[in-house]
């Protein structure tokens, strides 16, 4: 904008005008000051990320599938819906420890009677935790790994996570095989034979060696991993046993309370536990 000013020549009483001096817009004085503060705000926030990065790198989680991020225990739903009732027998000699769940979860698949479409639509009926997604996106964010570790169906835990827009995570499960039209077998690809406990899955062979373990379960599966982890978040039976043990956990009823009980977590890379080799491992705590 070019300005006009007007002087008066006093001697010989006449008026001129010449042009004043321009003014600097705006803009160029301050946009020196505004990069400044622009790129001291992105680093600012490149360091933020960093540290939460480094917040849980040193993290694994080992994470229970029935029960935990589903509401209801799938098995246990299969074989109300399909199996001959004589299932809850074979679950009380289970809960009472006359069996491992290795030959329970056997004997019971081996009374369901449903054809693949049944199945398919019962999975499809079974609904996550809707903060589980957002649960994982932040830890994994900070740096940790996370592994769906249960004694459920592998087939069936996929499947009900990608109909629920759940993450894509590693799951380490049983297995499930087709005998006929209608009949079933289940299959144990992480079993062990050092496993005393005799689980379909052992869940300590889960844990890895030099990292913290953060166990969150529910139930009786998930109490023999939870005696070597760091830090448990635990629901139900699973929290009474921690309870009981003395072993360090937070009770939840939602994955929607996580992120404000990452804090409990203890700030140390170093694992708490002392870890023994896998074999002697399974055999001590499953005594």
């Amino acid at each position: 904008m070019l300005f006009v000013a007007t002087y008066k020549n006093c001697s010989f009483g006449s008026s001129f005008s010449r042009p004043a001096p321009a003014l600097a817009p705006p803009l160029l004085v301050f946009r020196p000051l505004a990069q400044s503060l622009l790129y001291a705000l992105r680093q600012r926030n490149e360091r933020l990320n960093r540290h939460r990065q480094l917040q849980m790198m040193h993290w694994h989680i080992v994470c229970d599938f029935d029960g935990t991020i589903t509401k209801t225990d799938v098995i246990d739903s299969i074989l109300e819906r399909f199996a001959d009732p004589s299932w809850e027998a074979i679950e009380e000699e289970w809960l009472s420890g006359q069996i491992g769940s290795r030959e329970c979860l056997s004997r019971q698949l081996a009374l369901v009677k449903a054809y693949p479409a049944q199945l398919l639509e019962h999975f499809d009926s079974v609904k996550i935790d809707p903060a589980f997604p957002a649960f994982v996106d932040l830890v994994m964010g900070r740096g940790a790994t996370l592994d769906i570790v249960s004694d459920g169906l592998e087939q069936g835990i996929a499947r009900i996570l990608s109909r629920n827009d759940g993450p894509l995570l590693p799951i380490i499960a049983n297995g499930l095989r087709q005998v006929d039209h209608d009949s079933w077998r289940i299959v144990f690809p992480y079993a062990s034979d050092a496993c005393r406990a005799a689980s379909g899955n052992c869940k300590c062979k889960s844990t890895p060696q030099g990292k913290r373990v953060l166990v969150i379960g529910d139930g009786k599966s998930d109490m023999c991993v939870a005696s070597t982890a760091d830090f448990v978040f635990a629901k139900n039976s699973l929290a009474d046993h921690c309870e009981r043990n003395g072993i360090p956990y937070a009770r939840f009823d939602s994955f929607a309370e996580l992120p404000a009980l990452l804090a409990l977590l203890p700030q140390s890379s170093t694992p708490a536990v002392s870890r023994l080799p896998l074999e002697q491992q399974e055999l001590f705590h499953h005594v």
